[in-house]
């Protein structure tokens, strides 16, 4: 039998990401049986993600406020407060947030997308070094620990999802 679960606002796992982003995970596969994770962000201008894949999860990405630019195979969309994007896995795809900051809560199903973020982030729970970064060249090797793959940089702005990423295979 399934049991509720409540976290209450303060008790979430803090991880520091990327350009000084925070992700507060909120439910994980030990809070949900292994059915979905969820993690709200305080994401900072100029946050981008590598373009990625995901093979086992989807990902849904509701945008509370802020904008950001977000791509999805051959797709390229602007979103702002109130816009939601589905991110089927194993599409490839990549952000980028364009606003001083945005507020996300991203669902993954099922769970495990929160261990990529454990092993790449740092818990706020203890003290950070001052010189502290997410590595962007080890996310690759964290990602295929996590089920994920690294096709390449994130992109600007105005630039579309390159072929090479749409036709791997």
């Amino acid at each position: 039998m399934t049991l509720a679960h409540v976290v209450r606002a303060g008790q979430e796992q803090r991880l520091a990401w990327i350009a000084g982003s925070v992700h507060h995970i909120t439910l994980d596969a030990a809070a949900t049986e292994g059915r979905l994770t969820a993690i709200r962000s305080t994401m900072r201008a100029g946050t981008a993600s590598p373009v990625h894949v995901h093979e086992h999860e989807d990902e849904t990405v509701f945008v509370l406020s802020g904008s950001g630019v977000f791509w999805a195979g051959d797709q390229r969309w602007e979103l702002s407060s109130g816009d939601t994007a589905f991110l089927p896995r194993g599409l490839p795809h990549t952000y980028l947030f364009t606003s001083d900051t945005a507020e996300l809560l991203t669902v993954c199903n099922p769970a495990g997308m929160e261990e990529f973020f454990r092993a790449a982030g740092w818990d706020l729970a203890n003290p950070m070094p001052e010189d502290w970064a997410v590595d962007l060249k080890s996310l690759g090797k964290i990602g295929e620990a996590a089920g994920q793959i690294v096709l390449g940089p994130p992109l600007s702005p105005s630039d579309a999802m390159p072929d090479r990423y749409l036709q791997r295979g």
